[in-house]
């Protein structure tokens, strides 16, 4: 892909895709089964999309997908923090 498509996604979301890649460099070998590391991957994406996640809905993030830590849904994700 060019440089050019890159450019129109962060100017449509205002998200660096560098920001983008470094995350999903990052979650390759993630363990999701450990808390430690699926709250900082949650902390680290609300960062990213400069979207404030409260704790009670980071705890339920986190419990859902340690649960089944072999699959992360980010689309559950999506819908879990969005939801009000």
């Amino acid at each position: 892909m060019d440089n050019h498509f890159f450019k129109n996604i962060e100017k449509k979301t205002g998200v660096n895709m560098k920001d983008i890649f470094d995350l999903a460099n990052s979650l390759q070998n993630a363990n999701f089964k450990d808390e430690k590391t699926v709250r900082g991957v949650i902390r680290r994406v609300s960062q990213i999309a400069n979207k404030n996640v409260p704790k009670d809905m980071e705890d339920k993030i986190v419990k859902s997908i340690v649960k089944d830590g072999k699959q992360l849904d980010f689309n559950q994700i999506s819908k879990m923090i969005n939801k009000k």
